[in-house]
């Protein structure tokens, strides 16, 4: 789980260190000022959560929150402070993402009940493979704003954290179409699958600009149990919308066969 610490005050940051080594599940990486350098890495980071001191000589921690807010809106906020902050003084348009106001000297407890609330709201994306192509959050199914941000999300699940091209998702979804044309077309699925899975506040690919890869840490899927063994009957047809997908296939029915044998 990746997560930021912003603070101008390195003894905060240095107590914050202290509480989360021993948890080798959490990546932190701390800022002591520039907004620039903070929004440019969580844009580019799959960043689960926020500490942020409220009191910065260069942005306050709520307006760096709201701004984190719109780029990520499933972000959760923990605010940092020596002053006299509240959740109910919060703006409402950062209350609802506010885990709590950690107030200094920062104690060691309330940071770790804080990660603690962080890995508790952590959601699960449940992603059926065979026999068709759905993705539920918590028992509601996902409804894709258009047919190819599906199948551009499906094949990044396939890919299963690999770097994907924008030239090989090209190849893959519109291997008929001229190249320029192509480009729209993809430019266009990549901003759905963005918008789709923003309105599910379910953050899981980094977008870059001209490649896509995604976190599969939260992603429970059918593919990968089957891969791991831990599904070893027939499972179904993989992915049948999708021409791509023969080649995967193939590969399952060698799976299957050679489990057979052994």
């Amino acid at each position: 789980m990746k997560i930021i610490a912003v603070d101008d005050e390195f003894g905060s940051l240095s107590v914050f260190l202290g509480a989360i080594v021993e948890d080798s599940d959490i990546d932190c990486r701390f800022f002591s000022g520039g907004v620039d350098a903070i929004l440019n890495y969580c844009r580019g980071n799959e960043v689960k959560a926020a500490f942020l001191d409220i009191n910065m000589p260069d942005v306050s921690g709520i307006d760096l929150a709201k701004k984190l807010i719109e780029m990520k809106p499933g972000i959760r906020i923990a605010f940092v402070t020596g002053t006299a902050v509240t959740m109910a003084s919060l703006p409402d348009e950062v209350r609802e993402n506010t885990l709590g106001v950690i107030y200094k000297p920062v104690s060691r407890l309330e940071l770790k009940k804080c990660l603690a609330q962080i890995e508790e709201r952590q959601s699960w994306l449940d992603v059926k493979m065979f026999d068709g192509f759905d993705c539920f959050l918590e028992g509601e199914l996902v409804n894709f704003t258009s047919s190819k941000a599906k199948e551009l999300f499906a094949l990044l699940i396939v890919m299963k954290g690999k770097s994907l091209s924008m030239n090989l998702a090209i190849s893959y979804l519109w291997p008929e179409k001229d190249l320029e044309r192509a480009k729209k077309l993809y430019r266009d699925a990549v901003w759905r699958l963005r918008a789709t899975l923003s309105s599910i506040r379910f953050e899981c690919v980094v977008f870059s600009r001209a490649a896509l890869s995604l976190d599969v840490s939260r992603i429970h899927c059918d593919y990968y149990d089957f891969l791991d063994g831990k599904q070893t009957l027939f499972p179904g047809y993989f992915l049948p919308s999708y021409d791509w997908s023969m080649d995967y296939q193939t590969e399952i029915d060698y799976l299957l066969e050679k489990r057979k044998r052994s």
